[in-house]
């Protein structure tokens, strides 16, 4: 068995996978919001020295041994994924329904048919019963939804929106200059963001999400600007470059095992016949 012709195969699947996550992240470069995805591709020392201690098999014995001569054999893959959550450049727009959040880590609470989620795009709209929702319909959630379950409203005789950068919204007085207190945004900050899993439509599920509580006096809240997807478009052409060398390379190695070792063995098996 020629275990380089696998090899080379199962390298260039991780170069595959590797290049859906670069091609995603370069759908997503206009999406507002949207973080970057990476993933991490480790070869055999890595592994062998993160799980040494570890070894299904006794150390110092012929099995043990074996099992290290197959193991080294194997080609890379792709042994974590991560998302990037650093904060994406502020677009101002003026449009008063649009928010972004200047701080890593910090999401709006939305309320979809399969449960709350998170997200960071604030681009936001209200809807014919004048409720805050998202673009996608989904209901933007107060401070104090967990509480009364009343979902954010704005009438259509509010002509002055102001939200401060805690959140907080305020309205004009019907038929006054004052400003009226009202709903205030949820603004949750997950203890471990590497437990977010992207769940589509630029939302996030987090286990317990439930149990949040809103994050008083964050400063976090900018109305007016959307914040823009932190995808570096150059960096990842240059990684989508780099990926289809490495597929051509691995391409090249699997053509070699197969076609010119081959034929050189059948030319020498031919010769000593």
């Amino acid at each position: 068995m020629q275990s380089g012709y696998y090899s080379s195969a199962a390298g260039m699947v991780t170069q595959f996978n590797r290049l859906d996550t670069i091609a995603n992240n370069l759908a997503n470069v206009n999406t507002a919001g949207f973080k970057e995805d990476n993933v991490v591709v480790g070869d055999f020392m890595r592994i062998y020295k993160e799980a040494r201690e570890n070894l299904p098999l006794d150390n110092n014995t012929k099995e043990a041994a074996q099992f290290l001569n197959r193991t080294i054999t194997k080609a890379p893959q792709v042994v974590d994924a991560y998302t990037d959550h650093s904060v994406g450049t502020m677009q101002q727009t003026s449009n008063p329904l649009d928010f972004a959040l200047t701080k890593e880590g910090t999401f709006f609470l939305v309320e979809t048919p399969q449960g709350v989620r998170l997200t960071r795009d604030g681009s936001f709209t209200t809807d014919d019963n004048g409720e805050l929702v998202t673009k996608d319909g989904h209901r933007v959630l107060p401070s104090d939804y967990f509480a009364g379950k009343q979902p954010i409203t704005i009438n259509s005789s509010d002509k002055i929106i102001k939200v401060d950068k805690d959140g907080q919204m305020y309205t004009n007085e019907p038929g006054g200059t004052g400003m009226i207190q009202g709903s205030k945004l949820f603004i949750a900050q997950p203890d471990n963001l590497a437990l977010l899993k992207k769940d589509g439509s630029n939302l996030y599920r987090y286990e317990g999400e439930n149990d949040f509580v809103d994050l008083e006096g964050s400063s976090v809240v900018k109305q007016g600007f959307i914040e823009k997807s932190n995808v570096n478009a150059v960096k990842m052409m240059t990684q989508m470059i780099e990926t289809n060398r490495l597929v051509g390379m691995y391409q090249k190695a699997m053509s070699v095992q197969m076609d010119d070792m081959n034929n050189d063995a059948i030319n020498k098996i031919a010769r000593k016949g």
